[in-house]
């Protein structure tokens, strides 16, 4: 499995916190991750945003379809993001017709291989995805930052028996 941790693009201050929109230069961090994500990732793919429109905005920048999560929002715990991945892991996509991780296939028209990893997208927020890509990596829940607009890219592996995340990429918007 492939997990990407997309912190949402720069976003407008204000209130309430949840209407805030992306600001032009936040618009263009997100068309240039998404163009540079969008052709590394599997067609088989799932996009979860936050309920918070400037996290929604980044996401559509990569996909035309996207699930909502509450389980990662704005407040939601490391716990509640750490849910969402276990239910995720498990091949299940919110609102995909059959209940797996469905595909959004890149213009190849190609078929994917069924053993090709999925990769799981959240578009959210920091601090909880500087913890959360902490817990995955080092095993425990720290300070880590995530810059708006970047990417954390995230695998799996099996090492002595059981699935451990590595370190894939680390990409900011401002080095594309």
């Amino acid at each position: 499995m492939q997990l990407i941790l997309w912190r949402h693009a720069q976003a407008r201050d204000g209130t309430p916190d949840l209407a805030r929109e992306l600001t032009a230069h936040g618009r263009d961090q997100a068309r240039a991750m998404a163009a540079w994500l969008g052709p590394r990732l599997p067609a088989r793919r799932c996009v979860l945003a936050s309920p918070a429109l400037r996290s929604r905005q980044t996401a559509e920048a990569l996909a035309e379809r996207f699930e909502i999560d509450a389980g990662i929002a704005p407040d939601a715990s490391l716990e509640d993001h750490l849910a969402v991945i276990g239910r995720l892991r498990a091949g299940v996509c919110p609102g995909a017709e059959d209940g797996k991780v469905r595909g959004h296939p890149p213009d190849t028209g190609r078929e994917q291989p069924a053993d090709d990893p999925a990769a799981l997208v959240l578009v959210g927020h920091q601090p909880t995805l500087g913890l959360l890509a902490s817990q995955l990596l080092a095993g425990q829940a720290l300070d880590w930052r995530v810059r708006k607009g970047a990417i954390w890219w995230l695998a799996t592996r099996a090492r002595e028996g059981h699935a451990r995340f590595w370190l894939r990429a680390v990409i900011d918007p401002a080095t594309l």
